[in-house]
């Protein structure tokens, strides 16, 4: 497969179209319908449902996989080749950072905001998610960093400690039984409706820190992005065990947040590959990091 037809490719799943897309990509429409056929005949599958009235174009659910891969396959190949073309006497290029939702986030956006005084043509892109999805991109090469909230596997990583922790507690409504205590006990969490994080070792940090095993809890849903837990949470689904400082909690907001007693902490990494070639704008986010909150490997 040729780069130039998976972005054809892509063209068409985005325009809905074939001529929409010939147009957009100002080649013929004939070149195009060609293309996309000689794609299905080196795949050996149908990619593509070509509607008869309206001539709407839809994915087969092998298109709907090739539309997956053929999305990251062209983002590192831009990335890859955008490195390759940055000059030696001037840093500039694109920083790919993922990472979890936390406030310690605002570390990482200080430094790039430091780095970018002294090289202002460093673009950043950020991917949001949890550590399992994080470390996914990385292991593709689709990330330059990831900012993983312990616990994690850092096994393939090497990694700085950030300077920063986040608390563990529970998200609820104001008018909650629990509301009014201080802090949230394993005996409290025993006794009501919880929404976790998705993220593998969450389980055995709370099984550690509760002494009682995690998957005996009632536990009606998960999520990746506390937001969205935060919704089900605010409509009385249940209680989300999440992280202090994501979602606000103050003026007429109707959720609180309560730590948990012992007191559970998360600590934070800067992450990156193992072996991992750095641009030269890489190499400089990493320094300023280092230097910025006084970090030494």
């Amino acid at each position: 497969m040729e780069i130039r037809v998976l972005k054809y490719f892509l063209a068409v799943v985005r325009e809905e179209s074939i001529s929409a897309a010939a147009e957009y990509l100002h080649i013929t429409q004939p070149t195009l319908s060609r293309q996309m056929k000689e794609l299905e005949e080196e795949l050996g599958v149908r990619l593509l449902n070509r509607g008869k009235k309206n001539r709407k174009i839809t994915l087969t659910d092998e298109g709907m996989l090739l539309r997956q891969r053929a999305e990251e396959i062209v983002t590192l190949a831009d990335k890859t080749e955008a490195e390759f073309h940055t000059a030696d006497e001037i840093i500039s290029g694109d920083i790919y950072i993922g990472g979890g939702e936390t406030d310690a986030m605002r570390l990482i956006a200080r430094a790039a905001r430091k780095l970018q005084e002294d090289y202002p043509l460093i673009k950043y892109h950020l991917f949001s998610g949890n550590a399992d999805d994080v470390a996914e991109r990385l292991d593709k090469g689709l990330l330059d960093f990831g900012i993983f909230i312990e616990p994690a596997n850092m096994e393939k990583y090497d990694y700085l400690r950030l300077p920063a922790a986040d608390t563990w507690g529970v998200l609820m409504r104001k008018d909650s039984p629990l509301a009014r205590l201080d802090h949230i006990e394993i005996r409290h969490l025993k006794e009501v409706p919880l929404i976790t994080s998705q993220q593998s070792m969450i389980s055995n940090e709370f099984s550690g820190w509760g002494r009682h095993d995690f998957d005996q809890l009632n536990i009606v849903a998960t999520y990746n992005l506390v937001y969205n837990a935060s919704l089900l949470v605010a409509e009385g689904l249940g209680y989300a065990l999440c992280l202090d400082k994501l979602v606000n909690t103050t003026g007429n907001s109707e959720l609180c947040f309560k730590p948990l007693e012992p007191r559970l902490e998360a600590h934070l990494n800067l992450v990156w590959k193992k072996y991992h070639v750095f641009s030269k704008a890489c190499e400089k986010f990493l320094e300023k990091v280092q230097n910025e909150f006084h970090i030494h490997i």
